[in-house]
């Protein structure tokens, strides 16, 4: 992948942060069809040259925002898998439903057809996935889930639902918008009723 165009000044912090935002919010909303530099520096009250100064290609930019804009879903290890598995719901909630989210949900319909994305997405995609099987996996060495516990259909279950409640949330009516828990205390309600599921089937086999 290129890297951004060296200047012969330090970068000011205050223009990479308002351009990247600008991008961040851009693409979330009309997506990589409409993505220009000239977008982003209109929509950030930058000059076009402070942005060509910084990156060669709109790809890059948009590259660069995403990484340092957008949240990672990574290995918590807070010592047990109930703790840990609530803080892979918070974050993928945090992901796709908080300031970014709609970046984060366009990054996963389009991120195969922007050149130079494709493959940082692909390799972000695999961490998170790999990072969430974890969480499980350690949950049945320590002997805290049944040792018949599908990780895949716990994490479909976990991280399907934290989507599609992250989306169905911001698609809501504003009064339902409104009363939604917040993340966190969803996170914590979410991950006891599958963990629930998980022991009830056991019992039961």
């Amino acid at each position: 992948m290129a890297t951004a165009r060296p200047s012969g000044r330090p970068r000011d912090p205050d223009v990479d942060r308002k351009l990247a935002e600008a991008a961040v919010a851009l693409f979330g909303e009309q997506g990589w069809a409409s993505f220009t530099i000239e977008a982003v520096c209109r929509r950030a009250e930058v000059g076009k040259a402070s942005a060509y100064l910084r990156w060669n290609s709109k790809e890059e930019l948009l590259t660069e925002a995403l990484t340092t804009r957008l949240g990672s879903i990574s290995d918590v290890d807070t010592g047990s898998v109930r703790g840990d598995l609530v803080q892979l719901v918070w974050q993928m909630t945090e992901l796709y439903g908080g300031e970014n989210g709609r970046a984060a949900l366009r990054l996963l319909m389009e991120a195969e057809n922007i050149p130079g994305l494709a493959e940082r997405y692909t390799e972000l995609a695999q961490a998170q996935i790999m990072a969430a099987r974890a969480i499980v996996l350690r949950g049945k060495h320590r002997g805290e889930l049944p040792e018949g516990t599908s990780v895949t259909y716990l994490l479909d279950a976990l991280c399907g639902g934290a989507m599609n409640h992250a989306l169905t949330t911001r698609l809501a009516p504003p009064e339902l918008r409104d009363s939604a828990p917040p993340a966190a205390d969803y996170a914590e309600r979410f991950v006891d009723f599958v963990l629930t599921s998980v022991f009830s089937r056991e019992g039961a086999a």
